[in-house]
């Protein structure tokens, strides 16, 4: 009960500065319908009570599963298991992942269903399981991360090239389903995972560093399927839908989470369910666990599963309605600044409160015995996620900008700085892209993203709506690494 308690009052920290937001805003300069703005109220307080009843089923089931795992591995010392288990790890629970399910069905839906989710659904999980597996090819076989990660971005900047030649639209997907994949269930799982994994290094100064770039190497298996999947299956032409506000419903408070409840319950399910036959398949073949241990981790899974019911329930329900609605209503004032201030402070204030974020902090104080405080951390990211959501907002405004104008300056800038870090900051630098994605980013500021490019007639919800992911997951990438360098020269 008291790690209930404990994952309320930081999850009511994280969401009631964004309805503080929310409520300046619409009574000062956008006003919104009432029962928009009741939607949104409910499905915040929906959003809290399910988040936090979900990481208590991550504490209880998730994470213990992500270590067991990982140090049962290692007792095996085979290289085909660590490839298997890996590779099938990844895809199971990155296809349970909260965040993405959100981002595909989002997808789906301004596109009429001309992008189906269930076609990215095959695509990416596979591309992180492929990428996680081969992060544990790169701890066993004791390859560099530092050279790792120049291989594996240089491909992908090589591939974002020609597709943001033919398909930018696939370039902001691409990039986009990296950072919403590594969330709420995906970062806890694999950094326990990868701890769990880093035993294999007889070396404590070695495993510490590798207890760390497994998530951000799963992070890049998203990026190389969606833009392979567009250069062997093109997608036929889609429409767009209009994501003006004239058209919300505006009936009923109610009717709407009532409405997204049986979507919510099978999405839930269907996305839970690989990861509990995993779970039950290990326990037969390779835990063994106690009577004690084996329900205590069951019940987290059931845990998990109420919580992502209700997570489902308060984005569907009006959490993600009145963000769309918020970010067309900014972008259609005649001044176009509070768009960019609002934009700025959203990153900023729901940065500090991620829970993803929060798990990085603490995991680096204890790898780290504490030199490289959560707070310093916590407040570089802010700063630099803040900067990418209001360059997000400056990209819609500025027709000519295009995300690969950011991207690629951006990813240059790291694989430059990762020759300078210290190579305990090389595995943190990536995995902070993919933990500053969590599920705020990916619910109320995608769809704020999205209903600003709504707001310009022409502009198209894919190539100008995404891609807001995508830049928050690279500047939290640099920031970090620049904050090594800053480390290394203090250190000297």
């Amino acid at each position: 009960m008291n790690i209930l308690v404990s994952y309320l009052k930081n999850n009511t920290q994280a969401v009631v500065p964004i309805a503080i937001i929310v409520l300046i805003l619409n009574f000062t300069l956008v006003p919104m319908a009432a029962p928009v703005v009741m939607r949104f109220l409910v499905g915040a307080v929906t959003l809290i009570v399910g988040l936090s009843i979900f990481f208590v089923g991550v504490d209880l089931g998730i994470s213990p599963l992500g270590t067991i795992t990982g140090t049962a591995l290692v007792k095996t010392n085979r290289l085909w298991v660590f490839l298997l288990a890996g590779g099938l790890l990844g895809f199971f629970v990155s296809v349970a992942e909260p965040g993405l399910l959100v981002l595909v069905n989002q997808i789906e839906y301004v596109t009429a269903g001309g992008i189906p989710a269930r076609l990215l659904l095959a695509f990416i999980p596979t591309g992180f399981g492929l990428l996680i597996a081969l992060g544990f090819v790169r701890v066993f076989l004791h390859v560099s991360m530092r050279n790792f990660f120049t291989v594996a971005y240089g491909v992908v900047l090589v591939l974002a090239w020609i597709t943001s030649r033919s398909s930018p639209e696939f370039l902001a997907i691409a990039f986009d389903s990296s950072g919403s994949i590594t969330g709420i269930l995906v970062v806890p799982f694999i950094m326990s995972l990868a701890v769990g994994i880093s035993k294999l290094r007889k070396d404590s100064k070695q495993a510490e560093e590798d207890s760390f770039g497994l998530v951000g190497a799963g992070a890049v298996g998203p990026i190389l399927a969606v833009m392979i999947m567009n250069l062997v299956r093109p997608v036929p032409e889609y429409p767009l839908i209009s994501l003006e506000p004239a058209q919300a419903e505006t009936g009923r408070v109610m009717r709407r989470f009532w409405m997204a409840t049986p979507a919510a319950v099978r999405d839930s399910v269907i996305a839970l369910l690989p990861l509990v036959v995993a779970f039950l398949l290990l326990q037969y073949l390779l835990f063994k666990l106690e009577k004690r241990e084996f329900r205590r981790m069951a019940k987290g899974f059931a845990y998990t599963l109420l919580g992502t019911f209700l997570f489902f329930m308060g984005v569907n329900g009006g959490f993600m309605e009145l963000g769309g609605q918020l970010g067309y209503l900014l972008a259609s004032l005649d001044n176009k600044a509070w768009l960019l201030i609002t934009s700025f402070v959203l990153g900023f204030v729901t940065i500090l409160a991620e829970p993803s974020v929060y798990v990085l902090n603490r995991q680096i104080e204890e790898v780290t015995a504490g030199s490289v405080k959560g707070k310093l951390v916590a407040t570089s990211l802010a700063l630099g996620v803040g900067l990418a959501i209001l360059l997000s907002s400056v990209r819609v405004l500025v027709p000519g900008l295009t995300l690969w104008h950011l991207l690629l300056p951006g990813y240059l800038l790291a694989l430059i700085l990762v020759r300078f870090v210290p190579p305990l900051f090389v595995g943190i630098g990536f995995d902070s892209g993919s933990v500053a994605t969590g599920p705020l980013t990916t619910t109320f500021i995608l769809a704020f993203a999205q209903g600003a490019a709504g707001a310009f007639e022409g502009a198209d919800l894919l190539r100008d709506g995404l891609g807001m992911i995508a830049l928050v997951a690279m500047s939290a990438i640099v920031t970090m690494l620049a904050l090594g360098v800053v480390f290394r020269v203090k250190s000297r």
